[in-house]
């Protein structure tokens, strides 16, 4: 298994929902994951600023055609996230691109 350490940073002007901002974005994760992410759990905490997720993915063989690090896939969650939710589109920022290499 693999960890990523990601954050959500919000929009200016937006507040924080203390007790169901986690559950709300954990949520949205889970809806617009696919098998390719590798998606295993998921966990976070909001911050005054912005939520912190530790997202856990399936580690996957970098010799396999088509392989993207656990990076990129983390972060095309995210983003396909962020674009398929009017929620996150209101509240965080838009999830910047990695870049490091794919492999």
């Amino acid at each position: 298994m693999d960890m990523v350490y990601a954050s959500l940073n919000r929009r200016t002007g937006v507040l924080g929902e203390p007790t169901n901002e986690v559950s709300e974005v954990l949520g949205v994760l889970w809806a617009h994951t696919t098998p390719e992410d590798g998606l295993e759990h998921a966990s976070g905490r909001s911050e005054w600023d912005r939520v912190d997720l530790l997202i856990c993915l399936l580690t996957l063989d970098p010799t396999a055609p088509g392989y993207l690090s656990v990076t990129h896939r983390a972060g095309a969650l995210l983003r396909r996230c962020h674009a398929a939710s009017p929620l996150m589109r209101h509240r965080y920022l838009p999830p910047e691109a990695p870049t490091e290499p794919t492999r």
